[in-house]
């Protein structure tokens, strides 16, 4: 029998506290993109607002269902995406602030996904 690859796709909103901006995104690797919005090595409005805390995430298996949402969370007013956020994270924490993002990369994401499961638990 032929066994199918499983995928996984990541929406996730940043914030930052001070501008109050948000920044909605899509990847394949959420420990990955993590890294580079922490490390600000990515070009463009993240970086230069300086917005890389995790404020939300959600998980899809299929790539047109994760760019889907994408795109329809992007037309959200701010109010819609304040009270979608603080269904998971009533206190605005940030999901990924207690990983050591300098750490080796090979165990970056064991890191990630235990605290996220950590956050999903409280």
């Amino acid at each position: 029998m032929k066994q199918f690859k499983e995928y996984h796709f990541w929406i996730y909103i940043l914030f930052d506290e001070k501008a109050k901006a948000t920044y909605i995104g899509m990847t394949n690797c959420l420990e990955r993109r993590m890294l580079e919005h922490k490390r600000e090595a990515v070009e463009g409005f993240s970086k230069d607002k300086h917005i890389h805390k995790l404020a939300y995430y959600e998980h899809y298996q299929y790539v047109n269902d994760a760019i889907a949402r994408e795109k329809a969370l992007k037309k959200w007013n701010r109010a819609w995406k304040y009270r979608l956020i603080e269904t998971m994270n009533p206190e605005w924490n940030d999901l990924a602030g207690g990983v050591d993002w300098a750490m080796n990369p090979d165990k970056l994401i064991e890191a990630f996904l235990k605290k996220l499961e950590q956050n999903k638990k409280q």
